[in-house]
């Protein structure tokens, strides 16, 4: 990508609804630029979808945030499989640095939430965690990829 492609990125992450017009305006492009810099980034694969975050998808599990997880020894896999058991997790990362893994989560409550966390802790093999709460999202990489839609077409 080059810096053009950087700025029409950019562009697109303030926002993805701006027409070929408006981002041609903004970019001083012409439309015919925008449109097939547009299509080869998505062909590359450097786009890979658009997306609408929706106050719902917050309301769904008000309490959403990550626990860092430390794990003593070489039980991952184990652990990693006892996790996947929690209806309130919802994604599982293996990572480097001082943590092992990064669990994703959303409850209802607080309650709902420390309830979680004391079980978690009691698995054998956890030695230490740290947890964050997300107290607002300003942006979410949760897309649809092309390849799930019927067709795509970037109109204005």
């Amino acid at each position: 990508m080059d810096e053009t492609d950087q700025k029409l990125v950019a562009a697109l992450r303030r926002n993805a609804r701006a027409t070929v017009s408006q981002l041609a305006s903004q970019l001083g492009l012409s439309r015919a630029t925008i449109r097939s810099r547009m299509e080869r980034l998505m062909a590359d694969g450097e786009i890979l979808g658009f997306t609408v975050v929706l106050k719902s998808d917050a309301a769904d599990m008000p309490v959403r945030g990550l626990t860092l997880i430390e794990i003593e020894g070489k039980g991952n896999e184990r652990i990693i499989s006892r996790l996947r058991g929690f209806a309130e997790i919802q994604a599982i990362h293996s990572t480097n640095g001082r943590w092992d893994l990064i669990v994703e989560f959303g409850t209802d409550t607080l309650a709902d939430l420390d309830q979680v966390l004391r079980q978690i802790r009691l698995i054998d093999g956890i030695n230490t965690s740290e947890t964050s709460l997300y107290l607002a999202t300003h942006r979410s990489n949760k897309t649809t990829r092309f390849s799930d839609l019927p067709s795509f077409t970037h109109t204005e």
